[in-house]
């Protein structure tokens, strides 16, 4: 196939020249590369990290080049991308800097829903899959759409994604943004990004409801009990991170998800 050149802006405000359309793509992001996959393009991804676990086949049909945040640089040279796809805050700066300087690498910066779609959207045209992405992403604006008014006034909510220390996710993160529009209050919202939590700090804000994410750190019904002893009038739940911060096709499940938690 013949590629010609095609120059775009990543979500940093970088601009990329991608060979058009790409046919050799590593994605280093697992939301990503699931959206990477319901975009048709599965046979074209050559690269993934090994915390890429949707679809299953991802895995196994590519290679898989390391983790998020500690590339196997030769790896990714055996792959002979044609693009790289990243992420700002999943990836890490000196390892992205190391592939840009040899590949085309496209990056994403996503701290809420409009910045997802507009990714999912950019993914699509850099990929050859415009129509297709836009569909995706229109579908997905219609679920949230659909999700209507929300209880008033909102329940406080503390979400956690780390135990020892704990840590919450705060302002400015997507999943902060998913909180506000299930119709949540974050109780950490004056806080920025993931800050640790003592449990002093957790038992004085004292949420309504603690939701513990299955990722990163993998919270299970043992945990519960002892944030009952913090927060002994909080309601607490065992919640699917995914659908809470993956930020790519995943979204088209997350509507309905919260709807249900709510």
């Amino acid at each position: 196939m013949v590629q010609t050149p095609l120059t775009v802006t990543d979500q940093l405000g970088r601009r990329v020249v991608v060979p058009f359309p790409p046919q050799r793509i590593v994605s280093l992001v697992p939301s990503q590369t699931e959206l990477l996959f319901d975009l048709g393009l599965g046979a074209r991804v050559v690269g993934v990290t090994k915390f890429c676990i949707h679809p299953p086949e991802a895995r196994q049909q590519a290679t898989v080049v390391g983790g998020t945040k500690n590339f196997d640089f030769a790896k990714i040279a055996t792959c002979q991308p044609d693009l790289i796809i990243g992420n700002k805050e999943e990836n890490y700066q000196a390892g992205i800097e190391q592939l840009a300087a040899h590949y085309p690498v496209w990056l994403s910066d996503i701290s809420d829903l409009p910045g997802a779609l507009r990714m999912i959207k950019q993914v699509g045209l850099i990929t050859g899959q415009g129509p297709r992405a836009a569909a995706l992403a229109a579908t997905v604006a219609e679920r949230f759409g659909a999700l209507g008014v929300a209880l008033s006034p909102p329940e406080s909510v503390a979400y956690l994604i780390w135990r020892k220390p704990y840590m919450a996710a705060a302002a400015g993160t997507f999943i902060d943004d998913l909180l506000a529009r299930a119709g949540f209050a974050n109780a950490f919202g004056a806080l920025g990004r993931y800050p640790e939590i003592a449990p002093e700090q957790l038992a004085h804000a004292a949420p309504q409801r603690i939701l513990l994410s299955s990722e990163p750190y993998p919270f299970k019904e043992k945990h519960v009990a002892e944030l009952q002893e913090i927060c002994p009038a909080a309601r607490i739940q065992l919640v699917d991170g995914e659908l809470f911060s993956w930020y790519g096709s995943r979204l088209l499940h997350a509507a309905a998800y919260l709807s249900q938690l709510r």
